[in-house]
């Protein structure tokens, strides 16, 4: 089943970025998709935390054919067909009395990012659309989503499991953000510094009739023959016209040697 590979993994729930029309929406949760049975059936497992905190739990085997074949479950459906319609794109359509109630499309978006949307209709006959966005996780929590899911009771045990696992997820999450701030701040300074890289390189290939001072302001210009002229005379200093092409920008000379664009 090898166009089944992209989706064969364990997703975490974007909460932020789903959107529900019917059922209860979580909290957070967690989506696992395996390959069993040598491959010719893929596996689906759910889980899911409401915010009032009640856990859902719901599991399906299917086999991607595109043939009508039972469901597990009959009370949720008589029967299913499911399609791998390309690498990125899995659809199940489940049918009750031959009538198609549900209609889940999986797709990988081009960020890597699952995006599964559930198209059907409720118990009072009424259309809903909910989408859910999942992102790729390395570790696999006891809970996930699911509007679909059965509610479960769970232990004692469990209760204080997933207590201790959504208390580490929730401070390995502020660590890596915390993480992912400082490698922002690192490559805006880098960007920064590059910056002023390329400047100081311009500067200093430019003409210079004098000697610049460290925390001066000076002016930039490239000349009519394609050269570079530093000068300490603005742009409107120079009357109707100046012995430039065009005027580059303001900059200051720092103590490390380098040059910053300022603001004129």
């Amino acid at each position: 089943m090898v166009q089944a590979y992209n989706f064969l993994a364990s997703w975490q729930l974007f909460p932020e970025k789903c959107s529900y029309e019917y059922g209860l929406a979580p909290k957070n949760g967690n989506f696992k998709i395996e390959s069993v049975q040598n491959g010719q059936v893929i596996s689906f497992i759910t889980n899911w935390v409401s915010l009032d905190n009640e856990a859902f739990f719901s599991q399906y085997e299917i086999i991607p054919d595109d043939q009508p074949r039972p469901f597990s479950n009959p009370e949720l459906a008589d029967t299913y067909i499911s399609s791998i319609i390309n690498t990125y794109t899995l659809q199940i359509k489940f049918f009750k009395n031959e009538v198609i109630i549900l209609t889940v499309l999986h797709e990988i978006m081009p960020n890597g990012y699952l995006k599964v949307t559930q198209e059907g209709t409720s118990i009072s006959q009424v259309a809903f659309k909910n989408i859910e966005v999942y992102h790729k996780q390395m570790s696999v929590l006891p809970y996930a989503s699911s509007v679909s899911g059965v509610a479960i009771r769970p232990t004692k045990e469990g209760v204080i499991k997933h207590k201790a696992l959504s208390a580490m997820e929730d401070q390995t999450n502020m660590q890596l953000d915390q993480i992912r701030q400082q490698i922002e701040l690192l490559a805006k300074q880098a960007q920064e510094i590059r910056k002023r890289k390329e400047l100081s390189l311009m500067i200093y290939d430019a003409k210079l009739s004098f000697k610049p001072q460290i925390g001066h302001i000076y002016h930039l210009y490239e000349k009519k023959d394609g050269n570079h002229l530093l000068s300490l005379i603005g742009p409107n200093e120079w009357g109707q016209s100046g012995p430039f092409q065009q005027f580059i920008s303001s900059v200051k000379l720092l103590a490390d040697h380098t040059w910053v664009e300022i603001s004129a």
